[in-house]
C-alpha cells in the first residue's frame, strides 16, 4: 500500500526528526517544504528572495508559492510508493489543494506542550554547511559551537529566536490547528505524544502506519 503521510505539529515538535527516520525505514522521500524554501533562499532565486523576507518575520509563505513547489515535487518518480510531507500543508486551503493532487492516508500529529516547544527551538543550533542539527541542552556538539560532522561553526537560525518562535506558535495556533479538525473528520488523524525519547515516538508512529 502506498504510504502518503503528512506530519503535523507545532514548530519544534520533532516532525523533521521523525520524518527522516521514517524515510529511512520505509524507503520513501522525506519532503520538507522548509528545507526547500531555505535552499531557494540560499540560491537567491526569485522565490527564495520572496520567501526570505516572509520567513524572517515568522509568517507563512503564501499558498500559491508553496502549492506549486509541492505539486512539482510529488510528481517525481521517487514518490510513486509514497512520501512524508513535513511542514505542509499548513492551512486548510493547502490541505484541500493536496487532496486534489494526491490522496493522503496517514496524518501523524506530534503533540508537545507549548512551553517545551519554546525551549527546544531557542536552544537549537544548525550547521550551515551540512545541515546537521544540535540542541545545546539535549544534543550538544562535542566541541563548543562546532559541528561534529564537518567542524563548521554552528548558527542559530533567524526563525529560532524567542520572539520569532512565539510569533510562529501564534501563527500555528491561528491557522494550522484547523487542520486537526479537517483530518480528524476524514478519520486519518493519529495523535502521538512527542514529549518522549525519539525511539519511543517512532515506535508509536510505526504502530499506526505499519511495518
Amino acid at each position: 500500500m502506498k504510504k502518503s503521510i503528512v506530519m503535523l505539529g507545532a514548530p519544534g515538535a520533532g516532525k523533521g526528526t521523525q520524518a527522516k527516520l521514517m524515510s529511512e525505514k520505509y524507503g520513501i522521500p522525506h519532503i520538507s517544504t522548509g528545507d526547500m524554501l531555505r535552499e531557494a533562499v540560499k540560491e537567491g532565486t526569485e522565490l527564495g528572495l520572496k520567501a526570505k523576507e516572509i520567513m524572517e518575520r515568522g509568517e507563512l509563505v503564501p499558498d500559491d508559492l508553496i502549492n506549486a513547489i509541492v505539486k512539482e515535487r510529488l510528481a517525481r518518480p521517487d514518490c510513486e510508493k509514497g512520501y512524508i510531507l513535513d511542514g505542509y500543508p499548513r492551512t486548510k486551503a493547502q490541505a484541500e489543494f493536496l487532496d486534489s493532487v494526491d490522496g493522503v492516508n496517514f496524518v501523524i500529529f506530534i503533540h508537545v506542550p507549548e512551553e517545551l516547544i519554546v525551549k527546544r527551538l531557542v536552544l537549537r543550533r544548525t550547521c550551515p554547511n551540512c545541515g546537521a542539527m544540535y540542541h545545546l541542552e539535549f544534543n550538544p556538539p562535542k566541541r563548543d559551537n562546532l559541528c561534529d560532522k564537518c567542524g563548521t561553526p554552528l548558527i542559530q537560525r533567524d526563525d529560532d529566536t524567542e520572539d520569532v518562535v512565539k510569533n510562529r506558535l501564534a501563527v500555528y495556533n491561528e491557522k494550522t490547528a484547523v487542520l486537526l479538525d479537517y483530518y480528524r473528520n476524514r478519520g486519518i488523524l493519529y495523535k502521538i505524544d512527542g514529549n518522549r525519547p525519539i525511539k519511543d515516538v517512532l515506535q508509536s508512529i510505526v504502530q499506526v502506519v505499519g511495518e
